[in-house]
């Protein structure tokens, strides 16, 4: 019988966690106390925002369903593990929509998981590679965990950073933010010996650790750590302005729309982007037709053409994968009309040897 009444209250929300209905009877045969203390244990998690559902009956079964805010979860050592490879492997690339999410949710598991799941899930990951686009360069876990558990205790951050040219340097900031461009990752700080706001792209950080020093945040330029990182951007690479109408709501459009870019404004027939940007005109172009809206380019001349170009290179790629079909569905049917004329030949029949050779023997 389990007497310490927080250790049960886990064992039973663990229980309720499998996605069945639970009889009380059951529920204290697996616990090892009265039905009334099931009851009361029930009452004690529903207090704590877990919405455990009851039905009626000779049994009185339990189930724990959806409410209106996310409860705490009580994981097993193998659904740990699974929910940390699969964070750490959607945490390495910039994955636009759940990029920043993945980060904090790997730096609170791994803060708690005891140091054998750990080892287990440096293991695994290290003997699995995955298949990525090469659109951005691969973080390591770690290092995105070591900076994301700083930024939220306000923790100075000490690392090595490797700048465009290849120059080594070690800094010593106050981590703001982590921010993800949908292809790369980062970190906004301010750079205490150089006394001024910078951006760090974080596959170029190393050897990050948290020096224990806590500080009071200070207000960053622009009052946004994602608009302060647009600007820097713009300011350090050669860029160009872009103008779309798009056949869609601004809202609609503005919640596909990476954070970097310019919000769009309503126009007749749907909204109007012109925003700045460094990218190459050819991912821009991709970029947009990625949405999965009609939309007009209207400038610069450079993404028109490209645009233009990728229409055409798409519709050619449709209409010949149409051409083969079509030619191979006429191929099959000549060859099944053959082979009809050639069954009803009096007379015909497989070669000799053919069908009575005897099969290998493997």
């Amino acid at each position: 019988m389990t007497t310490d009444t927080p250790a049960r209250l886990l064992q039973l929300l663990s229980l309720l966690q499998t996605p069945r209905e639970w009889p009380g009877g059951e529920l204290a045969d697996r616990l090892r106390v009265s039905r009334r203390t099931v009851r009361r244990d029930i009452d004690r998690l529903r207090e704590l925002g877990y919405p455990v559902q009851a039905t009626k009956g000779s049994d009185g079964g339990y189930r724990l369903v959806a409410g209106k805010a996310m409860p705490p979860l009580v994981l097993d050592d193998e659904e740990a593990v699974a929910i940390a490879v699969g964070l750490r492997a959607g945490a390495g690339h910039a994955l636009e929509g759940v990029d920043e999410a993945s980060v904090r949710a790997l730096a609170k598991l791994e803060q708690v998981l005891p140091a054998r799941l750990r080892h287990r899930v440096s293991t695994l990951q290290a003997a699995t590679t995955p298949l990525t686009s090469g659109d951005g360069a691969s973080i390591a876990p770690e290092t995105l965990t070591v900076i994301a558990s700083a930024v939220a205790g306000h923790e100075r951050l000490r690392f090595a950073y490797r700048a465009k040219d290849g120059t080594g340097s070690r800094r010593l900031t106050e981590p703001y933010r982590l921010v993800s461009t949908g292809r790369r990752w980062y970190l906004v700080a301010y750079d205490l010996e150089r006394d001024d706001w910078r951006t760090f792209r974080v596959d170029r950080v190393n050897e990050p650790f948290a020096t224990g020093t806590r500080f009071a945040p200070r207000e960053v330029p622009q009052g946004d750590a994602a608009e302060y990182l647009r600007r820097s951007i713009q300011r350090h690479q050669e860029t160009y302005a872009f103008e779309v109408t798009f056949q869609a709501p601004a809202e609609t459009v503005a919640a596909q729309l990476p954070a970097w870019f310019d919000r769009p404004e309503r126009a007749p027939g749907g909204c109007r982007l012109r925003s700045v940007t460094g990218d190459p005109v050819e991912w821009l172009a991709v970029r947009l037709a990625m949405l999965g809206h009609e939309f007009t380019v209207h400038s610069p001349n450079e993404l028109v053409r490209c645009v233009s170009e990728l229409g055409g290179r798409l519709r050619r790629a449709a209409a010949g994968a149409g051409t083969e079909a079509a030619a191979g569905a006429g191929a099959g049917a000549g060859a099944a009309a053959g082979d009809a004329r050639g069954a009803a030949e009096p007379g015909t029949s497989a070669e000799p040897g053919t069908a009575a050779e005897p099969g290998g023997n493997g």
